[in-house]
């Protein structure tokens, strides 16, 4: 959720003309990540809980993708971009762990 936050701030500075654009879905797609984990976690399989942990995992690519085309555009700093790669990347290991280490269902 940290790095919801983060994105929230990031893109408070991005121009008015992309706040139904870049800003919103940038927005979307770092609030799917934990929504989806939540959602996931409350599912009564394990199968199911991993369908959503890869949900999320879509969206934490989403978000990495957009940051990138955030710095092209040159609406992030390059440190704050990097940080925030960064914190995504480390989510993404998390994730995969996590999915990695739950039995398969039968």
């Amino acid at each position: 959720m940290t790095l919801v936050t983060d994105v929230y701030r990031c893109t408070q500075s991005f121009p008015k003309a992309e706040t139904n654009g870049l800003s919103a879905q940038l927005r979307r797609a770092a609030i799917s990540v934990p929504s989806n984990i939540a959602e996931g976690q409350g599912r009564a399989s394990t199968g199911k809980f991993k369908q959503f942990l890869g949900h999320a995992r879509g969206s934490l690519l989403e978000v990495e993708t957009q940051i990138l085309i955030a710095q092209n555009l040159e609406y992030i700093k390059p440190e704050h971009g990097e940080r925030l790669l960064q914190d995504s990347a480390e989510i993404g290991r998390i994730l995969n762990g996590l999915m990695t280490s739950l039995p398969q269902d039968r």
